[in-house]
């Protein structure tokens, strides 16, 4: 019993010395308590609270886009020729041995363009996108919510952490984006847009015939404006890896499973470009004629005469501008630098 209350003792003024300390000594004098205090075999805290703490970070990234202005039709088919850069900013919370939940935003581009990607080559694909030559850019702004789980425990406290770990990551993200492509001189009849070679929004265009009135026959028939702001979830893997006591640096991997087709812009059939009450709207929907020779001449429903190239840039269904069945997916591939500003540390508990 006596020896029993003298372990108790010597074990009180350990962690009462160790935390007076906490504020006053140097950084090696911190590591060596830290060690200690991990060397001790005592009843663990739930869930690891003694390895809680919260993180700031900076991130550099790079974006790619999956689509329908892919070179193929494939999913796993994007132009790395298009990566784009991104940065980001992030606040972590650790909450044990294992688990982080972090906040983060995103802010980068994406592009993608028929004619510079398309192998012409492939004579059923390749051809089909270059002849098609749409074209877009879009910029992403995005807020994310992930779950990341380490897997392998961090056991100690920050200063002491592993060296490095692997770790998984999934969660909830809405982001902002906005397409946009360079307008042409002329539309398909040979009006002038007035916009030659700047970047024009799309979503207000309504290039599938989103603001048109279409016919019940249409292809299009029934389309919706698309939303500027979507959600996406976020996942992947990555690995972090320990700089010194406050410092770490983490590689990451990953996707952003979208619930949009209209990352690009297109998605649907081409409508007959006579439903259009704007020239600039009929330039952007249809852009053949920039890089192929028309053969098919057609009266649109305003009355003037269009001649595009056969398949497209006009009513039919079998006319296809893009693949409706599958959503847009853009990859992040990222860099994260973090600082660690601390951490809640409970003592432990005995016996």
């Amino acid at each position: 019993m006596r020896k029993l209350i003298y372990l108790l003792a010597a074990c009180l003024l350990i962690a009462v010395g160790a935390q007076n300390a906490h504020g006053q000594m140097n950084r090696k004098n911190i590591k060596k308590n830290n060690k200690r205090i991990a060397s001790f075999r005592g009843k663990k805290s739930h869930f690891g609270k003694d390895k809680i703490y919260n993180s700031l970070g900076i991130s550099l990234n790079a974006l790619n886009y999956y689509g329908d202005l892919s070179p193929t039709p494939k999913r796993v088919s994007t132009d790395l020729g298009f990566t784009r850069p991104a940065i980001g900013v992030s606040f972590t919370h650790r909450f044990g041995p294992r688990y982080q939940l972090q906040a983060a935003f995103t802010y980068g581009g994406i592009r993608g363009a028929d004619v510079e990607s398309a192998d012409q080559g492939d004579t059923e694909n390749g051809i089909f996108r270059y002849n098609r030559n749409l074209s877009f850019r879009n910029r992403i702004k995005e807020l994310s919510v992930i779950a990341q789980i380490d897997l392998w425990e961090n056991q100690a406290t920050y200063i002491s952490r592993v060296k490095w770990t692997p770790y998984i990551y999934a969660g909830v993200a809405v982001f902002h984006h906005n397409p946009q492509a360079q307008a042409p001189e002329f539309d398909a009849a040979g009006n002038p847009t007035g916009k030659k070679g700047q970047w024009v929004d799309l979503q207000p265009l309504g290039t599938e015939g989103q603001f048109a009135n279409l016919d019940p026959n249409d292809a299009n028939y029934g389309i919706k404006a698309y939303k500027r702001i979507q959600p996406s979830i976020p996942f992947g893997i990555g690995a972090r890896f320990r700089i010194n006591e406050v410092m770490d640096i983490a590689g990451e991997f990953g996707f952003r499973y979208t619930f949009t087709d209209y990352l690009d812009d297109v998605s649907g059939n081409y409508v007959d470009l006579g439903v259009f009450d704007n020239t600039l709207a009929r330039a952007m929907s249809y852009r053949s004629n920039e890089v192929a020779t028309p053969n098919f001449t057609y009266t649109g429903r305003d009355g003037q005469t269009y001649t595009v190239l056969a398949g497209y840039g006009a009513e039919h269904p079998e006319n296809l501008r893009g693949n409706s069945s599958n959503r847009d997916i853009y990859m992040v591939t990222t860099v994260r630098l973090t600082y660690i500003l601390g951490k809640t540390f409970h003592r432990a508990k005995f016996r």
